[in-house]
């Protein structure tokens, strides 16, 4: 057996303690309540006999903020004030906090990081519980929670019709919102009869079936206040809506049971509002970047036809049957030139050739036989411009040839380039939006020009115009049907 040190046993308590216990709820009557200039509180919870020491440390007492740091939005009944600034001896507290062992004095003591009247300690310890029930039921699932509409234009609004959070969310939908419309079902939020009564306002706006996207909202509150929207009637009406629900209950501390079970949850009324719709420059921005695609894409296609109609107008100029004529033309004119200039010459050169040995045959050989190689030369010259005629004519008719091929095959290019630009018109006539009109359809526009293409741009009572293929005409929507439903 070994003997301990006192700070040897005092380090084994404080190991086993602060290891043993490191995050305990504890409730408990205060007493012994100190406030000195440092700002921390001392005080001792009590049960029976049993005492405990607690020290809250002035970092510890938080308050709540008086804005939303992420919407900007100013709560209107200020910041909440930290139990630390209302404990009294005699209240009964829940605290929440880690044992720590003080050596000097061989004791241990409770330093305390969240403190809670006792009231909303029990309702904690409900809220857990039910928590715990509807998790096991699936009703905080992901895989069931629904994706919100791109832009909602149908939004039923269920909370108290005065208050800071219906007019923060109306403010932000003017803003957002556009051309949506808002249907606000007042309920009571606060007290014992809002559940029943926020329920039934889920279960009549599903039943109804006018709105895309269900708002549950409220202001800020302490948990008594806030805790109609932790009822289980509440969650199972938010659980089986078959419209998608935002809820945005509190601040952005506060988490119920219906923030958990909506589709999508808000930290704040307004945040709800920006979560549904994004800002209106994202829509200008978005139609600004369609209109130049649609306007550069037209450019280049038509860049590309140009293009085309102009290699196709210097394939005809080239192909041309009077082009091809011409350079044909051209080149019968340099042959003949050159045959003018080079028959002279060689004429010539043969008659000089031809006069020394007619000399020399005049002084070997009779008159006679001179006559007949004279006649024999003649001859000879004769056959020879005979048979350059033929060869010219030879060639006239090639040229001949050669120009009907060239026309003909002309003619088949321009026949094609003609069929191809005929096909190209048909296509420019199937692209125009407005070609429908000819054969007896019609085409709806909305007021500010855009086609009407779903019946979701439509409603009762919105004006349209007409086109028709002579004219317009002005009408107003009296009725909207989906395809499949009956009148």
């Amino acid at each position: 057996m070994s003997i301990l040190t006192v700070r040897q046993l005092t380090a084994l308590i404080k190991d086993t303690v602060e290891n043993g216990f490191p995050y305990v709820w504890v409730r408990g009557e205060v007493t012994n309540v100190s406030r000195p200039a440092s700002g921390h509180v001392y005080f001792s919870l009590k049960d029976g006999d049993a005492l405990l020491q607690a020290i809250w440390f002035r970092t510890d007492q938080k308050e709540r903020e008086a804005f939303d740091p992420l919407t900007g939005e100013v709560f209107e009944d200020g910041p909440r004030v930290s139990l630390a600034a209302t404990l009294k001896n005699g209240q009964q507290i829940v605290c929440a906090g880690r044992l720590t062992v003080y050596a000097p004095r061989g004791s241990y003591q409770l330093v305390v990081e969240l403190a809670q009247d006792s009231g909303e300690g029990q309702l904690h310890l409900a809220l857990e519980a039910l928590k715990q029930k509807l998790a096991a039921k699936g009703y905080f699932s992901l895989e069931r929670k629904r994706e919100m509409p791109g832009h909602p234009c149908r939004v039923a609004v269920i909370t108290a019709p005065h208050g800071a959070a219906v007019r923060d969310f109306l403010r932000l939908s003017a803003e957002r919102g556009t051309g949506c419309e808002i249907h606000i079902v007042p309920v009571p939020v606060q007290g014992d009869d809002a559940p029943p009564r926020i329920a039934a306002a889920l279960d009549a706006e599903n039943r109804r079936g006018w709105a895309e996207v269900l708002v549950l909202i409220r202001g800020g509150g302490s948990l008594q206040d806030l805790w109609a929207f932790n009822d289980e009637a509440v969650a199972e009406a938010v659980f089986r809506s078959r419209i998608p629900v935002v809820a945005g209950i509190g601040h952005e501390v506060d988490t119920s049971i219906a923030d958990m079970v909506a589709d999508l949850r808000a930290a704040t009324p307004s945040h709800a509002a920006h979560l549904l719709w994004p800002e209106r420059r994202w829509y200008e921005q978005r139609v600004d970047e369609l209109e130049l695609s649609l306007s550069e894409a037209a450019r280049r296609r038509f860049a590309v036809w140009d293009r085309q109609v102009e290699t196709a107008g210097r394939a005809l100029a080239w192909l041309s049957p009077e082009r091809s004529l011409s350079r044909l033309a051209e080149r019968f004119e340099g042959l003949r030139q050159r045959l003018a200039l080079t028959l002279p010459r060689s004429l010539e050169r043969a008659d000089a050739r031809l006069r020394p040995l007619e000399a020399a045959m005049h002084r070997a050989t009779d008159g006679r036989s001179l006559e007949r190689r004279l006649e024999r030369i003649g001859d000879l010259g004769r056959r020879l411009e005979e048979a350059q005629s033929r060869r010219l004519t030879r060639a006239g008719t090639a040229l001949d040839d050669a120009a009907a091929r060239l026309k003909e095959r002309g003619r088949r290019a321009l026949d094609g380039l003609e069929r191809r630009l005929e096909r190209e018109e048909i296509r420019l006539a199937g692209l125009d939006p407005l070609a429908p009109l000819e054969r007896g359809y019609a085409c709806a526009m909305t007021e500010d020009g855009h086609f009407v293409r779903s019946v979701h741009d439509l409603r009762p009572g919105v004006s349209l115009t007409v086109k028709i293929r002579d004219g317009e005409a002005d009408a107003r929507v009296t009725a909207v049907r989906a395809k499949g439903e009956t009148s």
